[in-house]
């Protein structure tokens, strides 16, 4: 695996009062080389940001650096819009978009907003058929008929821009298998990582189904969330009882992020607090200026 196809990234501040830092963060990693920054997607909360409101004005604001809304709330943005929303971010970005996709997780608040309640099951069918339409209705060609259980478009025109990758934050072995057929990553939930039993017991489900439709297993990222603190000496255990990173020094870090990418897949990586919130300056700036290019050198070199 090279260097270039490790993602290295940090969740940003969502809330209206926090867009000062969300600039200033998002402007300081594009400045650093971190590669993506993601956006909670939450639109019940009316002091959260629109999710995709926010990656439309920091794109605007940045040279380099993509966005994702981690993940996209897709019962509350229908996908055929969901899929114009998305197509015209790349256009304007220059490709810096990523979609991430979710079945939806808080059904009460979702319900709350005055869209229809769906089983877990219908959800997930909904979500794959989202991804499917949302990459038939970009990269150009003839216009679209598409007729499923959850979506029905006719004639539409594909936009003629290419569709970005979608990563999904799949839980349950149904969506599991859903990601394994038609989307590009998974970001496991929880802030589960590499030694967990979620991701030991879910990764194969999603190389299974995607090795049923003639899919090779291993072009599906797996995006890991990991928050921890960066310490200046080394920490004794940089792991707590049940095996969740709690963070240590650079060199702990670089040692950590490195094995998991040539021993363990991994793909990329979103920083941050270890509070799941969103770093503050300092601990950003150590990520971006210490730990990943140190990180993206041991890779070079295997």
């Amino acid at each position: 695996m090279s260097a270039h196809d490790v993602v290295f990234g940090f969740g940003a501040h969502s809330g209206i009062e926090d867009v000062p830092d969300l600039l200033r963060m998002a402007q300081q990693a594009d400045q650093d080389g971190l590669d993506i920054f993601t956006l909670s997607d939450h639109p019940y909360i009316g002091r959260g940001l629109d999710a995709y409101a926010a990656l439309g004005f920091v794109l605007g604001r940045t040279q380099h650096i993509a966005g994702f809304a981690n993940v996209t709330n897709l019962p509350t943005r229908p996908a055929p819009m969901l899929a114009r929303t998305v197509t015209s971010l790349s256009a304007l970005s220059g490709g810096r978009i990523v979609l991430g996709m979710g079945a939806g997780g808080l059904w009460d608040r979702i319900a709350d907003m005055g869209v229809p309640r769906l089983s877990p099951g219908a959800a997930v069918d909904a979500f794959e058929e989202a991804i499917v339409l949302v990459k038939l209705l970009s990269g150009g060609g003839p216009p679209v008929t598409y007729q499923g259980r959850h979506y029905q478009v006719t004639q539409i025109e594909p936009a003629p821009v290419a569709a970005p990758a979608v990563w999904t934050g799949s839980v349950g072995p149904k969506s599991l298998a859903a990601t394994g057929r038609v989307a590009d990553g998974w970001i496991p939930g929880h802030a589960a990582d590499w030694h967990s039993e979620r991701y030991r017991a879910s990764r194969p489900v999603i190389d299974e189904a995607a090795a049923a439709v003639g899919r090779d297993p291993s072009e599906i990222r797996t995006i890991f969330n990991f928050p921890g603190r960066i310490t200046d000496q080394p920490l004794a255990a940089t792991r707590d009882r049940d095996g969740r990173w709690l963070g240590g020094s650079v060199g702990q870090w670089v040692e950590e992020l490195t094995e998991a990418v040539l021993e363990h897949g991994a793909s990329g990586f979103t920083l941050f607090s270890p509070g799941h919130g969103a770093p503050d300056l300092a601990l950003l700036a150590r990520w971006a200026r210490e730990i990943v290019p140190a990180v993206r050198e041991a890779i070079a070199k295997e």
